[in-house]
């Protein structure tokens, strides 16, 4: 049977833990190698701002940048430690949550997904930074 995005956005939600902004921000004060994914396209981040020190992997292009196996110029060096804390975000939760779910499936063994996306952050009154794309 199909799936709408909803369905999958519900299965990631209930197999990856969410995390409020504020315990993000607390996060990454007391383990700055924690690593914030924002997997909006850039023109997105562009037209809104980003978290600050957030890494820019548009969903498509994430389970390519997490892979190990691949050639090594198609990775990307901070997704390459399983054990590595990540919180993924994006506009406003959905796509968070499926990048999360694929990286859990990839063996990411500490992910949480920005409950609210970038909103939720913003929301919650949390420095943002200005990027072109």
């Amino acid at each position: 049977m199909a799936k709408t995005f909803m369905q999958m956005v519900g299965e990631a939600r209930a197999e990856v833990g969410s995390i409020s902004a504020e315990e993000a921000q607390q996060q990454l004060q007391q383990n700055p190698d924690t690593l914030i994914v924002d997997v909006r396209e850039p023109s997105g981040i562009a037209e809104t701002g980003a978290i600050p020190g957030a890494k820019n992997v548009p969903l498509g292009m994430l389970p390519i940048k997490a892979d190990q196996e691949l050639p090594e110029e198609m990775r990307d060096p901070d997704l390459q430690d399983r054990s590595r804390p990540v919180i993924t975000t994006c506009a406003l939760g959905g796509q968070a949550a499926l990048a999360a779910k694929t990286l859990k499936d990839m063996g990411f063994t500490n992910v949480h997904i920005l409950e609210g996306g970038f909103k939720g952050w913003t929301d919650a009154g949390l420095p943002t930074e200005r990027r072109d794309s």
